[in-house]
């Protein structure tokens, strides 16, 4: 028998971890999965029908393939309750990431509340950065020790007071475009 290491065999059993977790089904589940309800669970989260790919390839482990039909059927039924105008709002202020998985009669719709979505996350965000970026400014200002690096301080806060104000006028305007 061969001498590992004891940090090697740590690195491959922390590698071995990092790949299993990447499997879209655990080999357990893949034993008793109802293919129909998987699908559905699938498209409700908002996965293209292609991740039944991924599917096939964590169960191929064992022995294990994928009931393309029941799962199909499942994701047809999902897929319309994610690809709504109110989830497309909601995703689109979360931050996520649409997988391009709408069937085309809805995806109008849905995009379009999507993007008015991204439009209220990225103006979010915004303000966030500036809020951040006053709240140095005055920590800057606090430790100013002479009379010109405090005017230079409370100068660049005037500015910074301005530019968070647009932002959050900008928000609002996203927010309520957004409403309607």
């Amino acid at each position: 028998m061969q001498f590992i290491p004891y940090a090697k065999r740590g690195a491959v059993f922390v590698a071995g971890l990092v790949l299993s977790a990447c499997a879209s089904m655990s080999e357990q589940e893949c034993l008793v999965v109802d293919w129909n309800d998987k699908g559905m669970r699938d498209g409700r989260d908002g996965q293209p029908i292609s991740y039944v790919e991924e599917h096939r390839e964590a169960c191929a482990k064992v022995g294990v393939q994928p009931d393309l039909a029941q799962y199909r059927a499942g994701h047809a039924i999902g897929i319309k309750e994610y690809c709504t105008p109110e989830n497309g709002l909601r995703e689109g202020r979360l931050g996520h990431w649409y997988k391009r998985s709408c069937p085309a009669a809805l995806e109008g719709r849905f995009m379009d509340a999507y993007q008015n979505g991204q439009r209220v996350y990225s103006a979010q965000q915004r303000v966030n950065q500036l809020d951040m970026e006053l709240s140095n400014l005055q920590r800057k200002l606090d430790q100013a020790r002479d009379d010109d690096a405090r005017k230079r301080a409370r100068d660049d806060l005037s500015e910074m007071d301005r530019r968070l104000r647009r932002a959050r006028d900008d928000l609002y305007d996203a927010e309520r475009r957004a409403r309607y």
